[in-house]
């Protein structure tokens, strides 16, 4: 509820992320692809889906497990967003 333009998230919380995004902050998920106001519509319609599907046990399981490639993408775009952080900053 403090977050605010300027500031960066990192979660998997797809509702958390859309709440980051209507205040403005730049939202990234731990395999540093970033949750944008284009996207965030369907990664909830999507969330909702497959919870249904884990429930009705269509499916079970998890995503696929971190990986080093995954590592990497995300300090790119941490490194991606902090920077444009900076050059927005007043001052």
């Amino acid at each position: 509820e403090h977050i605010g333009a300027g500031d960066i998230a990192i979660t998997t919380d797809i509702p958390l992320a859309a709440r980051c995004l209507e205040r403005n902050a730049e939202v990234l998920g731990p395999t540093g692809k970033p949750f944008t106001e284009d996207g965030i519509g369907t990664a909830l319609a999507m969330r909702d889906l497959m919870g249904h599907l884990r429930d009705t046990g269509e499916i079970r399981g998890g995503g696929p497990g971190f990986t080093k490639q995954d590592r990497s993408r995300f300090l790119g775009a941490l490194e991606d967003a902090v920077q444009r952080g900076r050059r927005q900053a007043p001052g």
